[in-house]
């Protein structure tokens, strides 16, 4: 995703289209939900329909549809091949699944998010881990999931997830992340595990051994077929890095998901239970999402400055709360540029300037200068470099050292990345991978819990005490 628009300032009242969009995903199943299951299509893009009017007639904003259109296009081709690939892989997990195996299986998840992203991952895993619990598959099984593997895990990397991939785009260094972020990740996902295990040992006890034995039957070695779908899913994660030209990335990505599912035997894809309906669904569902999206995130964009969001938990908690209903990406982005804006002292910005145009940063005595400069000075040394060397070096790259630098200013951004990444798993469209999972499950006959259920069956509940104690332990003002 990216931010190459102007900005747009529309009218408060078209967010109504949102959220009464958010609304119908909530209450629809629960209340109609016969209606919803034939028209659910329907009603999306029509809400869609109106945002995508209003930019293109009203406010004759074209290319901020056009963008959207592009980001969607670029969301769906990385998802849909995702889910095609990870279609022609079929895991058979080694013993049964007991509370210790699915913990092993969900650690490893979250490392995996890291590397090929939270979606690479989710896709890759799901399959294998309802097919190893399969005989006493219950939806906490996937909701914990979701949690762990599709959202917190991925938060150590650009590569995890969108919004960290944005800040490395906008110049913040690739494992700064990882240096500064580990504390917080170690704790939310050990603590959810940690529950998940609680949970999953209570329910796991309950079941006679006799049908343990029975109904387990655990394979005695790992199989894996269709290895050679790992190729494109490498060039899939690959892709994700470039930008131009515009639909190369995508090109490369569908590309890879034919030439899978035209390689791959139908005998994986039948014992995956592959199908294209979860994708569908996805596809229909977030055109609507991303199209009524467009003037909140706009209205976000244009006002967040001025949201007196100035402390590290209003960022933590305003970030987390908004990410959790809009396009984390943007939201983080929204977020970064509110506090380069508010926190970022410009006169330090062009003094700096003044220095690197003069060559003399290398050779400077830096203890004459203020603190905030020494500090400025020194992240520029160390994580652009390069840039330093090379003669070309950006205000906005000078912005970015300059938060990260100054002690003050770097926790704002530790802060909005764990947010955007942690609360994505708030609710199913919080992150892309939540709904497929959830399709994925309903299609192999898992009774999932409705949008709102599953907010306050599970989220509230289990996460929010994880978000509050990372909140107490690393936020608190």
């Amino acid at each position: 995703m990216t931010t190459g628009h102007d900005i747009i300032n529309p009218n408060p009242v078209m967010i109504v289209p949102f959220v009464v969009l958010l609304g119908a995903i909530a209450f629809c199943p629960l209340v109609i939900p016969r209606f919803w299951h034939k028209h659910y299509g329907k009603v999306a893009l029509s809400l869609g329909a109106i945002s995508v009017a209003y930019y293109i007639f009203f406010l004759g904003a074209h290319e901020r549809v056009w963008h959207t259109a592009h980001e969607y296009v670029s969301f769906i081709c990385l998802i849909g091949s995702l889910f095609v690939v990870s279609g022609g892989i079929h895991i058979t997990v080694k013993g049964e699944a007991t509370p210790w195996e699915n913990v092993r299986l969900l650690l490893a998840g979250a490392i995996i998010a890291n590397l090929l992203g939270t979606t690479g991952a989710s896709m890759l895993l799901i399959r294998p881990w309802i097919r190893m619990n399969r005989y006493r598959i219950k939806p906490y099984h996937i909701v914990f999931f979701i949690f762990i593997v599709s959202n917190c895990g991925g938060c150590l990397t650009p590569i995890g997830d969108p919004p960290l991939f944005l800040g490395y785009l906008k110049g913040i260094p690739f494992f700064w992340v990882l240096l500064h972020c580990w504390h917080m990740w170690l704790i939310g996902v050990g603590a959810l595990v940690g529950i998940f295990y609680v949970i999953d040992t209570l329910h796991y006890r309950k079941i006679p051994a006799t049908i343990r034995a029975q109904e387990a039957e655990p394979p005695n070695v790992w199989k894996f077929e269709g290895l050679w779908n790992l190729l494109f899913l490498g060039v899939i994660i690959g892709a994700v890095f470039i930008t131009k030209p515009p639909f190369l990335r995508e090109a490369i990505m569908i590309t890879a998901a034919t030439l899978s599912y035209v390689t791959t035997g139908r005998h994986i894809h039948h014992a995956n239970h592959f199908n294209f309906h979860p994708i569908q669904e996805v596809a229909i569902l977030f055109a609507g999402i991303f199209a009524t999206m467009m003037p909140a995130l706009d209205w976000l964009q244009l006002n967040a400055s001025q949201l007196g969001i100035t402390s590290t938990t209003k960022l933590f908690w305003a970030c987390g709360f908004l990410s959790s209903v809009l396009d984390n990406a943007p939201t983080y982005l929204s977020f970064l540029s509110a506090i380069m804006g508010s926190t970022v002292d410009q006169q330090i910005v062009h003094q700096v300037l003044s220095l690197a145009q003069s060559n003399n940063l290398h050779s400077i005595d830096l203890s004459t200068y203020p603190e905030s400069v020494r500090n400025t000075i020194s992240a520029i040394q160390y994580y652009f470099g390069g840039k330093l060397q090379s003669g070309y070096l950006a205000v906005e790259q000078i912005e970015i050292a300059y938060l990260l630098g100054n002690p003050h200013s770097n926790i704002f951004i530790v802060a909005i990345s764990i947010a955007a990444v942690f609360f994505g798993a708030s609710t199913y469209i919080g992150n892309g991978p939540n709904f497929m999972v959830k399709s994925i499950a309903e299609q192999q006959k898992i009774q999932m819990p409705t949008f709102m259920g599953y907010i306050i069956k599970y989220a509230i509940p289990y996460l929010l005490p994880v978000f509050f104690v990372i909140w107490i332990l690393f936020f608190r003002d």
